[in-house]
């Protein structure tokens, strides 16, 4: 092949691989997806604290779309208390978020273990299952299976896994009574603003690396703070 053969083909390469990766940052970045934001403004009254629910789970199971075996993450509606497979939110500003996370998935040890560090939270710690602490070693007990994550706001919490040879683990979401951890943490939500949440911990199986799938779409292991006036 000649030069201009191989460039032409080299070029060919870069504009489809360009073009992979603006359809990925779109996907991902788009809050106009299907769930669109779960709102906790409604009722609040200034300066009032709010309370949101998660939960995470290793497969998120029929009848929430067309990946079924994708780990993700889930939100209770504060309207109705429902389940429902909705990543971003609406929230008020300069208020304090109290965090409870129902996390059913297993772990292990983090690949940077910067991530097993509770940061920007209020008073600089987390509980797990009613037990205050500050850092999670990964290499002890079961391991990390994700991270809660604000970068915009500095907020980092472990979410520490459960026993992975348990029979009984999550496969269907929501997950009830099943064996999970319970992790709370509070934050301020500070200025008005658009803020990306999600899980730095790569868990999406059968993705280069973990990432890709699960990791880099809306409504499965990340989401967006939309802080309102």
């Amino acid at each position: 092949m000649s030069i201009i053969g191989r460039l032409s083909t080299a070029i060919g390469l870069f504009l489809v691989a360009v073009a992979l990766i603006v359809w990925a940052l779109v996907s991902f970045l788009d809050p106009g997806t299907p769930g669109g934001y779960t709102d906790y403004t409604v009722g609040h009254s200034a300066g009032a604290p709010v309370s949101v629910n998660l939960q995470t789970v290793g497969s998120i199971g029929n009848g929430y779309g067309s990946h079924p075996t994708w780990v993700s993450y889930m939100q209770k509606d504060p309207a109705t208390g429902k389940w429902i497979h909705d990543t971003s939110m609406i929230l008020p500003a300069n208020s304090v978020i109290h965090m409870t996370i129902d996390q059913y998935d297993s772990g292990s040890p983090l690949r940077n273990q910067e991530w097993g560090q509770v940061q920007g939270t209020i008073g600089s710690d987390a509980t797990l299952n009613g037990k205050s602490f500050k850092v999670y070693d990964s290499y002890t007990g079961n391991g990390v299976g994700h991270t809660f994550a604000v970068p915009g706001l500095g907020v980092s919490v472990p979410l520490i896994g459960v026993n992975g040879n348990l029979t009984n683990i999550c496969a269907q979401a929501p997950c009830g009574t099943l064996p999970h951890n319970v992790i709370t943490f509070s934050f301020r939500t500070g200025a008005p603003g658009s803020y990306n949440w999600q899980c730095f911990v790569p868990c999406a199986l059968g993705y280069l690396y973990g990432n890709g799938g699960a990791m880099s779409t809306l409504n499965y292991m990340g989401g967006f703070l939309k802080v309102v006036a």
